[in-house]
Formats: structure tokens, sequence, C-alpha cells
């Protein structure tokens, strides 16, 4: 808040709303989002308080949150016309998201962590700070005079963020730092966008035609491509028929992949689900992606 108070006079400036989830989850969460609402006021910005009501899940809560908190952020940008969303997070944030998604084995996707450019839901949401060590970002508040709040819940153990926060020290002294942790995530962002591209331009040299039930394509380039660029194509054409995948079902995506590579091979047809889409592989070598039909009731 205190960066964008410094904005460069030299370049216009669009319009900036302050923002301030409160979840709810701590007695002191009110008074928390008034003082930043006072000192978004103190600095010339509007501000707005978004709070998270309704019950709380007693397991899962960091994920609800963060869910909700993304829900609420998008729904106040479209109400307020903005086309960008600025979040603050810290290389040291980017560490503990990939030390969190290896320990869950995630695919390159995961691996690459958070993005610090993305579109989410229509909105382009921006990290500028993602490169940026915590230690840095505090030292600056110090010196600066800024004040800020620091969460208790950040300490608390009872989340595995946190846990893993804590482990950074040990994982730092073997020279697993948050520095090399947030490159390797760059570094797999980038071998990331490149399969991507590929499986893109295989995936339209496939000849998708959508008959309003459903995706037709020629199934032989899932054949000839290497498994992880078979694994995208079949990711893009899952999305292209309106069945996408979230990125914690890829074991779905790989036996289905497998399975198709399979039947390609020994060239017999597949009829397959995943994720409420129904996958079929006809001997012609033509693959079909349509929703799944509703389960019929037993009598």
């Amino acid at each position: 808040m205190h960066l964008l108070a410094r904005w460069n006079p030299n370049t216009p400036r669009p319009s900036i709303l302050i923002a301030t989830v409160d979840h709810r989850l701590r007695s002191e969460s009110a008074d928390e989002a008034a003082f930043v609402a006072r000192e978004a006021a103190s600095l010339g910005f509007p501000h707005r308080t978004l709070t998270w009501d309704g019950p709380k899940p007693e397991t899962g809560l960091q994920e609800a949150a963060r869910e909700a908190r993304y829900r609420l952020l998008i729904q106040c940008a479209r109400e307020e016309g903005a086309t960008h969303l600025l979040t603050a997070h810290t290389q040291d944030d980017q560490a503990e998201t990939v030390l969190m998604r290896m320990a869950r084995g995630s695919g390159l996707s995961g691996l690459a962590g958070m993005r610090m450019d993305r579109d989410r839901d229509g909105i382009r949401h921006v990290r500028p700070l993602l490169d940026c060590p915590k230690e840095i970002l505090l030292k600056l508040c110090r010196t600066e005079g800024w004040r800020f709040v620091t969460d208790p819940s950040n300490a608390n153990e009872r989340f595995t963020r946190v846990r893993w926060r804590k482990l950074m020290p040990a994982l730092a002294a073997e020279g697993l730092t948050a520095d090399r942790l947030a490159r390797l995530a760059r570094r797999v962002a980038q071998a990331e966008a490149a399969l991507d591209a590929k499986a893109r331009e295989i995936f339209l040299n496939a000849e998708p035609v959508s008959d309003g039930k459903g995706l037709h394509m020629k199934a032989k380039f899932l054949a000839e491509e290497p498994f992880e660029i078979a694994l995208r194509i079949l990711s893009q054409a899952l999305s292209e028929a309106g069945l996408g995948l979230d990125n914690s079902r890829l074991h779905r995506l790989e036996s289905c992949t497998q399975r198709l590579q399979s039947a390609l091979a020994a060239g017999v047809g597949l009829r397959l689900t995943i994720a409420g889409a129904l996958v079929q592989l006809d001997r012609a070598g033509t693959l079909s992606i349509r929703p799944e039909p509703p389960r019929r009731r037993g009598r």
C-alpha cells in the first residue's frame, strides 16, 4: 500500500482501491481491518473490508479461507470495475508453496508455484513482490516507519504452511534456500509454458471439431508424442470441451492418457470417464469427448 502511494509521478497512476478480507477467524480481525482502512485513508486511498461470513470448516481451513479470499476479491474487483488485482506475496510465500506441492507429489504445473502474472476469472492477478524476500519488506517497513499487523495464525503449527515455514532455516542451512526454491519455480514455469505451447500446436493439428454435443479429434497424436505432451493435449481437449480438470486430479489424467496410448498402440477402441467427461476412442482413431450422461436410477 505504501509502495503504491509512491507511484512514479512521471507515470499515470490508475485508480487504486485497497481491499482487506476479514475471514472472521479471530476476534482481532475486525480491528485489524479497521487499522488498514485508516492507513489507506491517510494515504488517500479508498478502502473496502470484505467479510467471509457463514460457518467455517473444521478441516482444510486454510484452503477454504484461500478460496473465500479470492472469491471475495474477484467479486469486489468486478463491482469496482477493476481490471487488475495486486497481492503482496513474497519470495518466502513462493518457497513454502513449492515445498508443499513437492510434498503432495505435484506435477510441473504445481512445482511452478504461484505465477507472478495470471488470469483469474477475467481479472489480471499480479504479484509484483514475488521475487522479494519477506525480510527485505519488513526491513523497509521498519526503516520507513510504516506500521503493519502480524497475524498470529502465521505461527500456528496447526497449519501445514506454518510447519513448512518453521523448517525453512534447517533447509536453508543445507542449501535449499527460499531464493533457490523460487528460482526452481521460475524455471519450471518456463518449461511448463514451452510444453503447453507445443501441446497446443499439436492439438490444433489434430483437427478438433465441436458439434455442440462434444469434441472430436484425431487421436493418433496421443500415440506419437511423448507422454507429457500427450497428457497436455488431452487436458486441452477436455478444456475445449468445457470439461476442464483441476490440478488436484492429475493422477486421473495420467491414468486416462496411459490407457488411451495403450489402446492406440493395440489398435482397439476404448471408453472411459474422467471428471464428468465421457472419453471414447473408436477403432478408426477418432477421439470423442462429451459430458458424461446422467446415471440411470434403478427401478
